[in-house]
């Protein structure tokens, strides 16, 4: 069962390198196509440049902007938790792996810091990612129920462009009653305290 698991694993990784990789140039003089209007090149930064950007520096430099805004990864996709539970979660090492068996990354910066994410897989070793939006404990916030009423794009009401930030950071400030009020004014939805409130 295992092997058939990791077979299946390394295949859809391969589908993932080849759907996502750039075709190849048949000759060293054709100038590249020019980029589709909607597309989003990621800045080019290394882990170095991690520590001047917003938001608190993580073990491994992941970049949402590389994965959400150049790749278009849905936010559903690594977060898949999200719809049905009220923690988003923090995607699995396993989720990760599933296409960096194979993606290696594009310059020496991205390879540095896959193989961070594949040493801590080949030594089972969690990566201790550093939290970066907490709410009160005595609130709740059942994000299954607000991407049902508001979609696959309701994770930016409350988080931002993260497509655009190579490093998470902050954007709105959710324990402030305030936000999540005019929210749900705009909205006219349920402003009764049990709503959010235990």
């Amino acid at each position: 069962m295992r092997k058939l698991l990791v077979a299946g694993v390394a295949v859809t990784a391969l589908v993932a390198v080849v759907a996502l990789a750039p075709p190849r140039s048949t000759s060293a003089q054709q100038p590249a196509p020019p980029a589709p209007p909607d597309s989003v090149v990621a800045p080019r930064l290394t882990v170095a440049d991690s520590a001047a950007l917003k938001g608190p520096k993580q073990p491994i430099f992941f970049r949402h902007d590389i994965h959400s805004g150049q790749f278009k990864m849905q936010c559903q996709y690594c977060h898949y938790s999200v719809g049905v539970t009220s923690e988003p979660g923090i995607p699995t090492m396993q989720t990760c792996m599933g296409c960096h068996l194979a993606i290696g990354g594009s310059d020496s910066s991205h390879r540095a810091e896959i193989k961070k994410l594949r040493d801590a897989w080949r030594e089972k070793r969690p990566v201790q990612w550093v939290r970066i939006h907490t709410l009160a404990k005595h609130a709740h916030f059942p994000h299954m129920r607000h991407v049902k009423a508001m979609g696959p794009n309701a994770c930016g009401t409350c988080h931002g462009d993260v497509a655009r930030m190579p490093q998470v950071f902050k954007v709105n400030n959710i324990n402030n009653m305030g936000f999540c009020i005019s929210c749900h004014v705009e909205r006219n939805v349920n402003r009764d305290c049990t709503a959010c409130h235990y």
